[in-house]
């Protein structure tokens, strides 16, 4: 055999060798998976029902500590129940979901409230619930209302019901007792009596209704 037929072979053996390992080499390179293009999950607004929940709170304990009077608590669940509807306009306008603009906005007016009720709390105007069992009935549904709102189980606006009609009984006694020397008459005092068992009955009732405040 000539040294031309020896290299020629032998460039051919290294030829065949060497196919396998210049095809795993010459493979495309695997491509990156596609990128995740689902439509981002909106942001909870858990911050938002939390302050909520927190202000309630703090309305709650004003309410039974006496340092919120009927016309402040009925004030001041006012502006959160206008907050509440306008928040639920938002997210029925969004698919039940708020924007970073409306948590936003939300969240200026939470401020405001939050502002009102320390305001409130610490002017120094207390409830002057009086003396006998007229005063302990009416501190003791205070204290029921101040309980449901701390539960749930009082709505804003039920509990801004419920204060205007103890403040209208409370004001109605005490004008009973500035034309009477500070007492009240028998009659004057049959009278609040069924007003506050009226009262009574719609605590209960609201209390019971299935309504909870979210």
């Amino acid at each position: 055999m000539t040294d031309f037929t020896k290299v020629t072979l032998l460039s051919a053996v290294l030829a065949a060798f060497l196919l396998p390992a210049t095809a795993q080499t010459s493979a495309p390179p695997a491509t990156n998976p596609p990128a995740n293009t689902a439509t981002p999950t909106p942001e909870s607004t858990q911050r938002v029902d939390q302050r909520e929940n927190n202000q309630q709170e703090r309305i709650a304990n004003g309410v039974k500590d006496g340092e919120l009077t009927p016309s402040e608590v009925s004030n001041v669940e006012h502006k959160e129940s206008q907050i509440n509807t306008e928040e639920q306009q938002m997210k029925n306008a969004d698919h039940g979901q708020l924007t970073p603009a409306d948590r936003a906005k939300l969240q200026q007016q939470q401020n405001q409230a939050s502002q009102q009720i320390y305001k409130d709390a610490h002017n120094g105007t207390t409830q002057n619930y009086g003396t006998g069992k007229i005063g302990q009935r009416a501190e003791n549904q205070q204290d029921r209302i101040g309980q449901g709102l701390q539960s749930g189980q009082l709505t804003g606006g039920e509990a801004g019901n419920l204060e205007n009609q103890e403040a209208a009984i409370n004001h109605e006694a005490q004008k009973d007792r500035a034309a009477n020397g500070g007492q009240l008459t028998a009659a004057e005092k049959a009278k609040i009596h069924k007003q506050q068992n009226h009262l009574s009955s719609e605590i209960y009732k609201d209390k019971h209704n299935n309504k909870v405040r979210k």
